[in-house]
């Protein structure tokens, strides 16, 4: 049995702020891909190829993936959740900026601090606490307001939405983990659930949207699809239900404030975006409220 810690160590940190940092540039670089790949369709790809990606490495591990453990039903509901996660953001991503898909879709520490308490009791946040998650979402909010002050384009609150969307989607994905027999299952079956769920729901998503299949893609095409699979959908993603097995889920719920912030730097070098003093502030905010979500308890 999986002996789970009561705060984070620093592996977990380390993984966290690593994942971190790809899933900001990820953002970036979907939104990048969307002239060449629809949506729907892009999150199909990366998933198949996460998919066996995963089934290769289980192999070589000799990692069980369909013993019965009483896990299935609540595996197919965050699989479900996970794949309509994925395609409300990537969906979102063609009306908003990436920067503003990432705020609206990073606000799932809430909804797992808000829900997942009423589930596990051992997962309730102190006042302290909730005041650190409240700072990193103010400092998000921060490096993020010059965008929200001048004109917006046509549609761009339908991408806002569906960013957040996506967000409830993901938090909710996470509490169903912590609160089921999936907490006690391996990260490679845990993932398994997910992107074979996705494997199999987003191909009918896409074509019931219309996107248009092709391959003809360029090499920098190629090269995200295979970075997003790789990196992204396989390696980050096992990492993260590694730890969903090991430590408090609202603990490293709160380290994806750092995610937008990452986002913000890697479009101003890549989009040649100014960083204002309003994201190095943020940085100092967000670095203060993840200490006090962190915080170990007093007694």
């Amino acid at each position: 049995m999986t002996l789970r810690k009561t705060r984070l160590d620093g592996l977990a940190v380390s993984l966290l702020l690593a994942c971190c940092m790809f899933w900001g540039f990820q953002q970036v670089l979907a939104k990048a891909t969307l002239p060449e790949i629809a949506p729907v369709f892009q999150v199909t790809l990366r998933m198949v190829g996460a998919l066996l990606l995963l089934l290769v490495w289980c192999r070589w591990r000799g990692i069980a993936l369909f013993g019965r453990d009483g896990s299935l039903a609540a595996g197919l509901l965050a699989g479900l959740l996970f794949a309509l996660e994925f395609a409300s953001i990537f969906a979102g991503l063609l009306h908003t900026t990436a920067s503003r898909a990432t705020v609206f879709a990073y606000t799932s520490p809430f909804w797992v601090a808000l829900l997942l308490p009423l589930r596990v009791r051992s997962e309730r946040l102190s006042r302290l606490q909730w005041l650190g998650l409240l700072l990193a979402f103010a400092a998000v909010v921060l490096a993020f307001s010059d965008g929200f002050t001048g004109a917006s384009p046509p549609r761009q609150w339908l991408g806002d939405l569906l960013a957040l969307i996506g967000g409830v989607f993901w938090g909710l994905t996470t509490v169903v983990i912590r609160s089921s027999r999936l907490a006690t299952v391996s990260a490679e079956k845990l993932l398994f659930y997910q992107v074979g769920v996705s494997v199999a729901v987003l191909p009918l998503l896409s074509l019931a949207l219309g996107e248009r299949w092709n391959f003809s893609w360029s090499a920098f095409a190629w090269t995200s699809v295979l970075l997003q699979s790789a990196v992204g959908a396989f390696a980050s993603y096992l990492a993260w239900m590694w730890m969903l097995g090991r430590y408090p889920a609202t603990r490293i719920a709160s380290f994806v404030f750092v995610t937008p912030l990452f986002a913000l730097v890697a479009g101003s070098l890549w989009l040649r975006e100014p960083v204002t003093l309003n994201l190095l502030a943020a940085l100092a905010l967000v670095a203060l409220g993840i200490l006090l979500v962190n915080r170990r308890p007093a007694g």
